[in-house]
């Protein structure tokens, strides 16, 4: 099947920065679109969301069409003849940044963040930590000049957020409609009145 025949097929990884929010709403709000999702969650994301929300990681694994172990290395998004419409990573930790950045492909999440890469589709990294030391900072260029999208869930304040609910809404939303999902999370700039 073609990619103008199938639905939109997005790969979702969670890492174990804080901010598990941010994938378990870009999954609610990629299954609202009618996008087919694939998800990664490593052992530390499971941890944060645990410990961070109250979801459980089976919930959160519901969310998607398919779901992989983090050590499955033979999944189908670990080969670029499985055809996807691109990866978000969030949250995307330090440690996921450097791995991505060197290829150093020591899991399944990095693995399918590689084969975006390599296969030219969009990898969007919603980088979790602050402050930024330049160890960090040379990371964040050699991701992106892998061509990486570098996305700090950054809250966009003009939409004037009323509740932390609809700052992450912004957040993703943006987010998606950077990897050519449209949604109802994202307020446009001169939109919001």
């Amino acid at each position: 099947m073609s990619a103008a025949q199938r639905p939109k097929r997005i790969i979702v990884g969670l890492s174990g920065a804080s901010g598990a929010i941010l994938g378990m709403r870009a999954l609610e709000m990629l299954k609202a679109a009618g996008v087919e999702t694939y998800l990664v969650i490593t052992p530390a994301a499971e941890r944060t969301i645990l410990e961070e929300t109250d979801w459980t990681v089976a919930a959160v694994k519901a969310l998607a069409d398919v779901c992989y172990d983090s050590d499955d290395i033979g999944a189908a998004i670990a080969s670029g003849s499985f055809s996807t419409d691109g990866m978000l990573v969030a949250p995307c930790s330090s440690k996921t940044l450097s791995a991505i950045a060197n290829a150093f492909n020591h899991n399944l999440l990095v693995r399918a963040a590689d084969v975006c890469l390599k296969e030219g589709r969009p990898l969007l990294l919603a980088v979790r930590e602050a402050p930024l030391h330049r160890g960090h900072t040379r990371l964040l260029d050699l991701a992106a000049s892998s061509g990486a999208i570098i996305f700090p869930p950054v809250p966009a304040f003009y939409a004037r957020p009323q509740s932390i609910n609809e700052m992450i809404d912004q957040i993703v939303g943006r987010m998606l409609l950077r990897l050519g999902v449209e949604n109802e999370g994202y307020v446009a700039w001169g939109s919001e009145g």
